[in-house]
């Protein structure tokens, strides 16, 4: 059949959604530290709480995966499951801000129910997010994905755009930014709030605005026959180890990636407060000062000049016309960005790295799932090979997460050192870029 061309605003309204998610998903990570730090964690356990959104995600997008694939009802495949995970997202949004402010009589406890809503948030953003990720794969033409998927990445960075300063500007209008004792800022509480209608807004703009391939249709566009499919079920695990040699090489820069950026969010409120204000991170009850208030709204700052860097960088990613090449620019240019940090005491300067930052961010928002979609064309078991491709997302940030502690303690428990960690990771992943082919081998 003849494949239907995409106009910009068809892969617009396809991802528009994934702007509202975003929106959630950048304020949850520009958070999560100073949230638990607020709560009473100790700064070597910190990273241990960034295991659970990944470990979620590990567990639930292969499921949504699998299930969506064999999904059809009136309501669309993939649709359905980011409208239910958009739901429970904007209830969990309204208490999770909240855990120290319901009267519970130890640190232990107040720490346990914000665990507990970290878990259920990032369940219900993976099972939201990651239809969208399927949906271009299953909608969008191979000569259009990388443009598809930039879009995507335009749109999920002015979500972090909005989502990263939302705490800055509440506290620019005199919402207070200090937390109280075991409790956190209002300034924070209240952007959950805000945001969690941001997202429930935008989700339903793209339910109402994308309409599904039926299955006869989505089977001709794919050029499979939907009768011997059906015939030859299998699962998950039968399913991965005959994935196309792609998805490996992609997964191991993906590891080097995503483990810089799981340290750029755990330490950055830390090590900004450190450097710029100079903030004791080592000594107890740092939180609890106006400097590392000041220092955690200036975080959203640098993490929105990111979130700058990756949109601008998600316009120049389709001109490049080999993908490798554009990968190993963009990790080398953020591996720069993530170097300069310990050596810059200024505030305004370090807008300069972080903008650099967004450049990697951009294209492991677009070349990754480009280059998988397209060594998986053909294949009916997109959702489910998506889901598990999530592992390469979700494993990285678990191991380093659970290393965090011990190699906080090997820099010397300088916060800041973490974050030259990141630089070197992303320059691994650099040099693994070109173990990637292009064409699949199944």
């Amino acid at each position: 059949m003849q494949k239907r061309t995409l106009s910009f605003w068809d892969m617009f309204n396809l991802s528009f959604g994934f702007f509202g998610v975003q929106t959630a998903y950048a304020l949850q990570n520009n958070s999560n530290s100073r949230i638990f730090a607020s709560l009473g964690a100790d700064p070597h356990d910190l990273s241990l709480f960034w295991i659970l959104p990944p470990l979620m995600g590990l567990i639930v997008q292969p499921i949504i995966g699998s299930m969506s694939d064999k999904t059809w009802n009136r309501f669309g495949r993939r649709i359905p499951y980011l409208l239910f995970g958009a739901v429970i997202a904007v209830i969990v949004m309204f208490l999770f801000p909240f855990a120290g402010h319901l009267g519970l009589q130890s640190v232990a406890a107040a720490l346990a129910l914000g665990a507990v809503c970290l878990m259920f948030l990032d369940t219900s953003l993976n099972i939201a997010m990651q239809p969208f990720k399927m949906m271009v794969g299953d909608m969008v033409t191979e000569k259009q994905k990388t443009k598809a998927y930039s879009i995507q990445s335009l749109l999920c960075n002015a979500g972090n755009l909005v989502g990263y300063l939302f705490p800055f500007f509440l506290a620019f209008l005199g919402i207070s930014n200090v937390a109280g004792d075991g409790e956190v800022a209002w300034n924070v509480i209240l952007s959950f709030w805000i945001c969690a209608g941001i997202l429930i807004a935008c989700v339903i703009y793209t339910v109402l605005k994308v309409k599904e391939m039926p299955p006869k249709e989505y089977a001709e566009f794919h050029g499979f026959d939907p009768a011997q499919q059906e015939k030859k079920k299998e699962n998950m695990f039968k399913l991965l180890p005959k994935a196309p040699k792609t998805f490996w090489t992609v997964g191991l820069v993906q590891f080097f990636c995503w483990s810089a950026f799981l340290y750029m969010w755990n330490y950055s409120t830390g090590a900004v407060a450190n450097l710029v204000w100079g903030v004791d991170t080592t000594v107890e009850g740092y939180t609890k000062t106006a400097e590392f208030g000041d220092a955690g709204d200036w975080v959203g700052i640098l993490f929105a000049a990111q979130a700058v860097g990756a949109i601008l960088w998600a316009l120049v990613l389709p001109k490049f016309k080999k993908i490798q090449v554009g990968y190993v620019i963009s990790l080398l240019i953020g591996a720069v960005g993530f170097g300069s940090i310990m050596f810059l005491h200024n505030k305004w300067a370090l807008i300069a790295s972080y903008t650099l930052i967004g450049v990697p961010w951009a294209a492991m928002l677009a070349y990754p799932f480009t280059l998988l979609t397209n060594a998986l064309e053909g294949n009916p078991h997109l959702g489910t090979y998506m889901g598990l491709f999530n592992g390469t997302i979700c494993l990285p940030q678990i191991v380093a997460a659970a290393l965090g502690g011990v190699v906080l303690g090997l820099v010397g428990d300088a916060q800041p050192h973490m974050l030259m960690v990141s630089a070197i990771l992303l320059i691994i992943g650099a040099c693994c870029v070109p173990l990637i082919k292009t064409k699949s081998t199944k």
